[in-house]
């Protein structure tokens, strides 16, 4: 296997796919090579990269955040503009608003002492998103985009998407264990997210005019509790170079392939980045530049087939059972796995005024919180 095999298998496991995976022997190399995730946003909205490194491969995907390193953005003008770590390998910077005449390479500087550098890049800058819509079929619900380039320009694109829905648990939870639960304290509606993890791309370079008609970005299942009452999706767009695509692609069909070393390997000069320290090490990531184009749409479950069935996924296993306090059986609700559902008083009333028996379930079945956060998105109507 070529160091370029190596290399993209190990970018598989940097684009995040879902799919089961096994890897091959030599992904369990204690090499650790330099990650570079995310792209320079040339206009008004924030610029945000990732840097971790590649572990070997064991019990899962670790990552390990490359800290404290310098990343500057650097124009072929000579101007240049720094990004400051916000969390651990995650770098970032207020809107660059760049030339878009002129291209830009990014540097980065780890703490020891190893230098990086990307080629130059032009801007592509990314048409609007004309609609974001989805299609109710019987066996899954697709959300497609819709995007096109008066100018005949773009040819290339790249989508991404960030998630968001509204839930609640099977059980609706009224009481603590000793009392009724209070507003703020309720934890039957949630709200969950998710980000994208598959590669999305389309190219209209064989085509008359620049037009992407209903791109799917991803499926929904129709008892995925993402749609159980109101689910919403922000997709981002990015233009890229032909060069760009073609590296995206490839992760692309390798992933859809699992990467086995009898597939067509690309060439290798498809990474952008260069390790000036050491120019034979390797590194995975590919930049662009430009800004992006990302359109929000909510959808409802009355929008959807009256056959789809979302529910709660544990709605098949949750059971209610009873503990009484004349048994002395309210330590239960000490165990983090176990919520109170309801409290109820017979006659006469317990001492010190407390419920003589209250029903519960599993923490699962009845705290919504086990699966998502009971505040909701600040984009959330």
């Amino acid at each position: 296997m070529t160091n370029w095999q190596k290399l993209l298998l190990i970018a598989i496991l940097f684009s995040a796919c879902k799919k089961p995976f096994v890897p091959p022997d030599a992904l369990t190399n204690t090499n650790k090579y330099l990650v570079i995730d995310g792209v320079i946003n040339a206009g008004s909205d924030s610029t945000f990269i990732k840097l971790s490194r590649t572990k070997k491969f064991e019990n899962g995907i670790n990552i390990d955040h490359e800290t404290g390193a310098q990343l500057i953005v650097e124009g072929d003008d000579n101007s240049s503009y720094p990004l400051v770590e916000t969390m651990p390998g995650t770098y970032a910077s207020a809107g660059l608003n760049l030339n878009n005449a002129h291209k830009y390479r990014l540097r980065i500087k780890t703490t020891n002492g190893e230098v990086y550098v990307s080629d130059f890049v032009v801007v592509k800058n990314s048409p609007p998103i004309d609609s974001v819509g989805f299609t109710a079929q019987p066996s899954q619900m697709i959300i497609y985009a819709n995007t096109h380039d008066a100018t005949n320009s773009t040819k290339y694109y790249r989508w991404e998407y960030t998630e968001a829905w509204k839930f609640h648990s099977t059980y609706e939870s009224f009481w603590n264990g000793t009392a009724p639960r209070a507003k703020e304290d309720y934890v039957y509606f949630c709200y969950g997210k998710d980000t994208s993890s598959y590669i999305t791309l389309a190219n209209t370079n064989k085509l008359t005019n620049d037009v992407v008609y209903q791109e799917p970005i991803t499926t929904i299942d129709p008892s995925s509790e993402k749609i159980e009452i109101r689910y919403s999706i922000q997709v981002k767009q990015y233009a890229l170079t032909s060069d760009a695509y073609d590296f995206w692609d490839n992760l692309h069909k390798n992933n859809e392939t699992n990467g086995t070393i009898f597939d067509a390997q690309p060439s290798d000069n498809q990474t952008n980045y260069h390790c000036l320290t050491d120019p034979g090490e390797l590194v995975v990531g590919y930049l662009s530049v430009g800004s992006v184009a990302t359109k929000r749409v909510f959808i409802d479950r009355d929008q959807l087939l009256s056959s789809y069935n979302p529910h709660y996924p544990f709605d098949g296993g949750c059971q209610i059972d009873t503990a009484y306090y004349s048994k002395n059986q309210y330590g239960i609700f000490a165990n983090p796995s176990y919520t109170a559902i309801d409290g109820f008083y017979l006659t006469p009333p317990a001492p010190l005024g407390a419920p003589t028996q209250i029903t519960y379930s599993t923490r699962d079945c009845a705290d919504c919180t086990t699966r998502g956060v009971t505040q909701p998105p600040s984009f959330w109507r």
